[in-house]
């Protein structure tokens, strides 16, 4: 299979200029197809860049907008505020990461049902298929989006195994592995995410759509009944945002937003600047070696990028080397980026009370584009979508991508 996509925004960059061109008619019509992992397809293979934000929102939907008009570009710009719709719901939502968590803790205790997870990852399903992209899945770190859903609705409805537990599969292994739009995403196709509304995988659809590689006739369950889970209430509001600090403040990268080339800061000059990755949290089973070197790889591009930026050394720090770095530069207070509800998140809440009993506040930084995104996703995508024009209009940049 072919090399994973380059870990640098250069090359984030370079797959963006090559993709704008086809976000409009070519990507609405070509979308659902998957041809296989190393043949060329529609879709636009930023996902791990704008994952970890070596690219951002708005500079894919600017670079696309100046090729396409909104109407022949929608179904491609859908797709990124998805993204963004997806954290909000989750950023309101806070106890259903820990939840999750404590399910996926419960699942993973009981042996016969870990057997069964066994052999359906080591693609001993039965399912060509499923066993096909299981392997794909394990060697790339990627997977067709279209083909994400046929996997998770064969692992629920097919293998009868809990989403908890493939939900879990995908943070382990996917290069773009993001905890809200992976838990939502298997959330719906479970039919939990909007209750009664499952996604089921059909053998005459995925002959269809991968050109007839596959044709799983009468080894799928066709006619199965959505799950029933509850959905915890949203929060009144998102979290506040203290004011950026005086003094001497460090900048504090992380994997969950390495867009250091646009980062606003209000005229905030950091005196020292470092960055953490923990992708080891991902999962109790950690991170795939794929996965968990992709996000260091892009945290070592993203701090030679903020040296430039700020003419600065750049270090990579593991959570113990922290305090100790604060110490060393003298600072007073560091900024980092809002990191959304996950792992990252955590971490950085094991980092704060750190510094914290040092004095030291840790003080994070949300985007604007969240900042305007994610309070409007209280309710559905179809609400959440009414907003995009005017999100558009407010959010963009005046020019293109920051080099």
């Amino acid at each position: 299979m072919a090399e994973p996509p380059s870990p640098t925004r250069v090359a984030g960059l370079a797959r963006l200029d090559v993709f704008a061109p086809r976000a409009g008619r070519a990507y609405a019509l070509g979308r659902n197809i998957d041809p296989g992992p190393d043949q060329p397809a529609a879709v636009s293979g930023l996902s791990p860049y704008v994952r970890h934000r070596l690219v951002t929102e708005e500079e894919i939907i600017l670079a696309v907008l100046t090729r396409h008009s909104p109407a022949a570009a929608e179904k491609f710009i859908q797709e990124v505020f998805w993204r963004s719709y997806w954290k909000g719901w989750l950023e309101l939502r806070p106890s259903l990461w820990r939840d999750y968590n404590a399910r996926l803790d419960a699942c993973r205790r009981d042996p016969a049902l870990m057997e069964r997870v066994a052999r359906a990852t080591r693609g001993e399903s039965g399912v060509a298929c499923f066993d096909t992209w299981m392997h794909e899945l394990s060697q790339t770190g990627l997977l067709h989006n279209h083909t994400r859903m046929w996997f998770a609705s064969i692992w629920c409805f097919t293998l009868g195994l809990p989403w908890v537990l493939g939900a879990d599969l995908f943070l382990h292994h996917l290069l773009d592995a993001d905890v809200a739009s992976n838990l939502l995403s298997w959330r719906w196709v479970a039919g939990i995410q909007t209750p009664g509304k499952h996604y089921v995988a059909r053998a005459e659809n995925i002959d269809r759509c991968t050109n007839g590689r596959f044709a799983p006739y009468g080894l799928l369950n066709e006619a199965p009944l959505p799950l029933m889970e509850a959905s915890p209430a949203a929060v009144a509001g998102l979290p506040p945002v203290p004011p950026l600090p005086a003094g001497r403040v460090g900048l504090l990268l992380h994997e969950d937003d390495l867009g250091v080339h646009n980062l606003a800061l209000g005229g905030l000059q950091p005196v020292a600047v470092a960055g953490v990755a923990a992708p080891h949290r991902r999962s109790p089973q950690g991170a795939s070696r794929a996965a968990s070197a992709w996000a260091h790889q892009a945290l070592a591009d993203a701090l030679a990028a903020a040296e430039r930026r700020f003419n600065l050394p750049a270090c990579t720090l593991r959570e113990p080397e922290i305090a100790a770095w604060v110490d060393e530069q003298g600072l007073t207070a560091v900024i980092t980026p809002w990191a959304p509800v996950g792992w990252t998140a955590d971490y950085l809440a094991c980092v704060e009370a750190n510094l914290a009993a040092v004095g030291i506040p840790l003080i994070r930084h949300r985007r604007a584009w969240d900042e305007a995104c994610w309070p409007l996703a209280r309710r559905g995508f179809f609400a959440f979508k009414a907003h995009i024009p005017d999100l558009i209009v407010r959010l963009l940049p005046k020019d293109g991508p920051t080099p």
